[in-house]
């Protein structure tokens, strides 16, 4: 029996981690061409480790397991430091998670999570990445002092790009809903004539199916009477008697500060219920597509 096959801890950790740890390492082996039992043994693994491992179903994760996987599946030394601080963070106690600068842009926390949710619920009060035009992407980025290289911003606009495909692929596309802040249509990033662009994108992919967008108008006042950070709730596919493989989280945008991620039921459960309130003094979907397209209209007429 291997350190991975006994994993009988007590007290719960994060299932964050060790689910992020499990999706990176099973996308390398699948990229890769591996069996599940070919990987194991070649690292000295039995296979229903390796199967646990890549579950999320392990607390207790090897370093030393993770580092071998890594070197067999040929992953760089930065994103298997990355993949191994996954394996440290997996054993963390409690529900409150905030995490900062550990994971690189190829494969970061957030991304791994968005690719995998059937369901994502978001408010935003700039225009969210997957909804982002390649202008209004690189307006937003470019302005961070962090990223000065053209093609450091290049690469990240083409990386974020990437990422609404799980948006606009016709298989299993995400089910989104987006609650914007009316704020977001008359912020200019970059200039009125990317925000003509960006607000005409807006309007027409909020007519795909799996796309919900309503605008919470100025008018709503501040819902809950407090200000609240940018939040999306990811939901995961269910399991044949309709119990989550994965429980719900919510993200909150940390900006300049760590991102935090909520996995309690409870706390999941005021977030659900703060975008019920949001949704119920929102424009609805018709109504959010005449603002849209009427401050479209002001963006266009202005640059002449």
């Amino acid at each position: 029996m291997t350190g991975t096959d006994a994993d009988s801890d007590a007290t719960p950790s994060s299932t964050l981690p060790r689910r992020q740890l499990g999706r990176f390492l099973h996308d390398q082996r699948d990229a890769n061409g591996f069996t599940i039992a070919a990987a194991a043994k070649l690292v000295d693994l039995s296979a229903s480790a390796l199967q646990r491992i890549e579950a999320g179903q392990t607390q207790k994760v090897r370093k030393q397991d993770v580092r071998a996987l890594c070197e067999l599946y040929g992953v760089d030394p930065s994103e298997t430091d990355s993949a191994v601080d996954l394996a440290a963070l997996a054993r963390t106690q409690g529900w409150y998670h905030a995490y900062g600068g550990l994971y690189s842009d190829a494969y970061n926390m957030y991304v791994g999570l968005e690719a995998a949710a059937r369901q994502q619920i978001t408010y935003h009060e700039h225009i969210p990445g997957l909804l982002q035009t390649a202008d209004y992407a690189r307006a937003i980025i470019s302005a961070y002092p962090g990223f000065s290289s053209r093609d450091d911003i290049d690469r990240r606009v083409e990386h974020r790009l990437k990422r609404q495909a799980i948006v606009t692929r016709k298989t299993n596309p995400v089910a989104l809903e987006v609650l914007l802040h009316e704020s977001a249509l008359h912020r200019v990033v970059g200039n009125r004539r990317i925000m003509a662009a960006q607000l005409r994108h807006l309007a027409e992919i909020s007519k795909l199916n799996n796309v919900t967008l309503r605008i919470h108008p100025f008018e709503a006042g501040l819902t809950w009477g407090m200000p609240y950070r940018l939040f999306a709730i990811l939901y995961f596919d269910a399991g044949t008697r309709n119990d989550p493989i994965e429980p719900p989280i919510v993200y909150l945008e940390g900006g300049p500060t760590p991102d935090v991620y909520l996995e309690k039921p409870e706390e999941v459960r005021l977030y659900s219920e703060l975008a019920a309130a949001i949704r119920s003094v929102s424009l609805d979907e018709g109504r959010t597509r005449e603002l849209i397209r009427r401050v479209t209209k002001e963006f266009e007429r202005d640059q002449h």
